[in-house]
């Protein structure tokens, strides 16, 4: 499986609580580039031990990434703007989720905003 999405710095992000609440400022992170052209992160949660990433990712407008899959559960919701697989054409308020290892691309014509939860296969 190729995993085409790691950010370059995860340092901003946070860990999973073990106890009370943990607050980020997304509004004010910065956009990280990802290794594939056009498709950029805000890392929110990244915690390796629970095997939890959760991710705001801006997709540019023309941007694509080729046959991919992911070792985990992959869960999409899009806040705004449009994107795109082999499957079908996804708009704002419409969810996908995807089972570890299921081939996919990705991409948009006119850029999308979505929440990229990322969490591990059931045992």
């Amino acid at each position: 499986m190729t995993e085409i999405y790691k950010a370059s710095d995860l340092t901003k992000a946070l860990e999973l609580p073990r106890m009370g609440s943990a607050f980020l400022n997304a509004e004010n992170m910065a956009w990280q580039e990802s290794e594939e052209g056009g498709f950029l992160l805000k890392p929110l949660v990244e915690d390796e031990k629970a095997g939890i990433r959760t991710w705001l990712m801006k997709v540019e407008a023309g941007a694509f990434s080729e046959l991919h899959a992911h070792e985990e559960y992959e869960q999409v919701y899009v806040l705004s703007g449009s994107f795109y697989d082999q499957d079908r054409e996804y708009h704002a308020g419409d969810f996908i989720v995807r089972a570890p290892g299921a081939m996919h691309t990705a991409g948009s014509r006119d850029g999308a905003l979505m929440l990229l939860v990322y969490s591990p296969a059931a045992v």
